[in-house]
């Protein structure tokens, strides 16, 4: 592939860059919001439009972070089922998570087309591939699970018919989800920028919060910008979470995903590459998750490439390898963007919201943060107003770290080598 120029910035800010917003800082308000992402501007939105003086602040631009890095992928509970992180927990407990999981996928739904946002949003359904010929069978077993229990609609695609949903034999079948969607990351963001505001929110950019105090009257948030009194705090930092909030930095993994986007193809090849223009990912432990762009002429593929970080010139030579792995037929094509970002994984695989010393969060998306972390938001907003008839069932006071972990993931290459190993030794024994 022609990886002679391309940009380093994600593809969706060609559409909706992040935002400059550097007026000077108030001295005061209800709630300061830390994180311009979806679950900030969420929590931001609903607290403004029942009258609360709301700031969000960033250290970046607004919209720069993970919220418009990400794939766009929108679904429910599926994340929780498929890589166990229910596995061992009670069964009422179980039910809790995917019910709040299938909530949220009906909450973003719901928002979208109330509010008219600009988002970009298909319902298009998403395969998901069989990265060796046994994992066929547990991604059925999976499917059934996620159909009983979530209620969507789910079609096994044996290898035989996997043509009719993409042009490539690297995979072995696997399952169709019809109730699954995407969207466009960086419009959705700037859409609910501006309903926030709309609501009454203000909104700050390169703000970087350097510490949070509570005092008798509430809390003084520093940034590099000037001290911010207030009522209450929110953090919705996610990946990104610093310095100013270490428990809860000790309690999120911050995980780089990497990801390129072709140049537009030909409707041909994109017709036989993904006829449906479904959302596909497979059944790796580093897995690989692919798209259509939005308007259905390029190819967007995003990895975990190698156990070591590396930038974005060295991630796109490597995923496109893989890339090519999957369609020879893209070869000849350009790649245009390559780009990064930090998904935050936790130690259980569950989001959290809570608080922590009086600072309410909503973190911890697990690389399934679209329609999630969305939800949280407007969720720990309803706790703030009082206006919540039950608990969330991401709303818990136990949210695991482990001793000597400080928000520094040294061991992170180590688990990633040898996820990379495993998935190596099976597709060669296959």
């Amino acid at each position: 592939m022609d990886l002679s120029r391309f940009s380093t910035d994600p593809y969706w800010w060609d559409g909706a860059p992040p935002e400059e917003a550097r007026d000077a800082l108030p001295a005061r308000a209800d709630v300061v919001i830390v994180g311009s992402g979806y679950a900030g501007l969420s929590a931001a939105a609903e607290l403004a439009r029942n009258g609360t003086d709301v700031i969000v602040v960033d250290a970046e631009g607004l919209g720069a972070g993970a919220s418009t890095r990400s794939g766009g992928m929108v679904s429910s509970g599926q994340k929780m089922v498929m890589t166990g992180a229910v596995r061992g927990k009670a069964r009422g407990r179980i039910a809790e998570l995917l019910a709040d999981s299938v909530a949220s996928f009906e909450h973003i739904e719901n928002l979208i087309a109330r509010e008219g946002l600009d988002a970009g949003y298909q319902k298009c359904g998403r395969f998901f591939a069989a990265y060796v010929p046994k994992h066929f069978d547990r991604l059925r077993e999976q499917g059934e699970l996620l159909e009983t229990i979530t209620g969507v609609t789910v079609h096994v695609v044996p290898r035989s018919e996997q043509r009719r949903i993409t042009a490539t034999d690297f995979y072995h079948g696997g399952i169709v989800v019809d109730d699954y969607g995407g969207l466009h990351p960086g419009l959705y963001a700037r859409s609910l920028r501006d309903l926030a505001r709309r609501c009454g929110a203000r909104l700050f950019s390169h703000a970087p919060v350097k510490r949070v105090t509570r005092d008798n009257d509430g809390f003084s948030v520093e940034t590099g910008r000037g001290i911010i009194r207030a009522k209450e705090v929110v953090v919705a930092t996610n990946g990104y979470t610093g310095k100013a909030t270490p428990n809860l930095r000790r309690r999120i993994i911050p995980v780089y995903s990497y990801q390129i986007a072709t140049e537009p193809l030909p409707p041909e090849l994109m017709d036989a590459i993904n006829p449906g223009r479904r959302m596909i990912s497979d059944s790796q432990r580093e897995l690989y998750y692919t798209r259509p762009s939005p308007d259905g002429t390029r190819i967007l593929f995003g990895s975990r490439p190698s156990f070591l970080e590396m930038d974005e010139r060295a991630a796109a030579r490597n995923l496109a390898r893989r890339l090519q792995e999957v369609w020879p037929q893209l070869a000849p094509f350009r790649i245009t963007h390559s780009w990064r970002g930090k998904v935050a994984m936790t130690f259980d695989k569950v989001a959290h919201m809570g608080r922590d010393e009086g600072v309410h969060y909503a973190i911890g998306c697990n690389g399934n943060g679209v329609a999630l972390m969305t939800y949280l938001g407007h969720q720990t907003a309803l706790k703030l107003l009082g206006k919540t008839n039950r608990s969330c069932a991401f709303d818990t006071p136990d949210f695991p770290t482990e001793p000597y972990y400080t928000g520094r993931p040294w061991f992170l290459p180590i688990v990633s080598a040898w996820y990379h190993l495993r998935d190596g030794i099976e597709r060669k024994l296959s």
